[in-house]
Parts: C-alpha cells; sequence; structure tokens
C-alpha cells in the first residue's frame, strides 16, 4: 500500500489537503493517481474562483477515464498549478509535491479537522479493498 504524507488531511474521494499557514495546498493522492493511470489532462479553476468543501473544482482526465476534482476545504483558489497544463504527468510522478492542483485561501480550518489523517485514511482504503 502507498504511503500517505502525515502532513495532510485526506477525503474519501481521494484528494489530499496540506495546510499551509491560512491556505492549504490540494492535490489528490497516490490511490487516485493508481486508480486513473496515465494522467493525460488536468482542468483546473481560474485564480480567484470560490470553491466549497465538497464541491467540483476540477477536471482530470486519463488513459482510462476523466474524473471530477472535489474540493476538501471552501475557500479562494490564490493559485492554480499551471504547469500541469503542459505537463499533466506531474500528477503521475508526483502527487504529492510537484503534481499538487492549487492552493486555497482557507474560509475556516474547521473543515479540514473533519477530514481523515493519514491513519485513517489508510484504514478507508482497506476498507475499500473488500
Amino acid at each position: 500500500m502507498a504511503n500517505h504524507p502525515a502532513d495532510r488531511r485526506y477525503t474519501k474521494d481521494h484528494e489530499w489537503a496540506r495546510r499551509e499557514g491560512d491556505l492549504v495546498r490540494v492535490g489528490i493522492t497516490s490511490f487516485a493517481v493508481e486508480q486513473l493511470g496515465d494522467v493525460t489532462l488536468v482542468d483546473l479553476p481560474s485564480k480567484g474562483t470560490k470553491v466549497k468543501a465538497g464541491g467540483h473544482f476540477g477536471d482530470i482526465e486519463s488513459v482510462k477515464a476523466v474524473s471530477e476534482l472535489f474540493a476538501p476545504a471552501s475557500g479562494e483558489v490564490v493559485e492554480v498549478n499551471a504547469t500541469l497544463e503542459k505537463n499533466p504527468e506531474l500528477v503521475n510522478e508526483s502527487p504529492y509535491d510537484k503534481g499538487f492542483m492549487i492552493v486555497l485561501k482557507l474560509e475556516s480550518s474547521a473543515e479540514l479537522d473533519k477530514l481523515f489523517d493519514a491513519a485513517a485514511y489508510a484504514a478507508f482504503l482497506g476498507s475499500l479493498e473488500h
């Protein structure tokens, strides 16, 4: 099973969120990447877009499927990983670092507290495999 960094929170939809002060960096987990296969396109929102926790914020396409991306917390998009436009494969190569999707200015950090920590996310994934 993949290793999930302990400095993040995780959603049941396989997004991760890492706090950086009042900002949160968002991406998809290695489990999601394994399920998708080779990523061919990432469609992300514009800077300034407001997103709600659990709301759709973009799409990711792979050789296998098109999947929606869901925000782990509410806030305003303050950064978009523009590198993914030309290099979507970074999501496959580095899902927890260079392959991040967006950075949000959080409305409330309490939303992050409701997400899985790394151990709980691993247990959640274990429950999916049965």
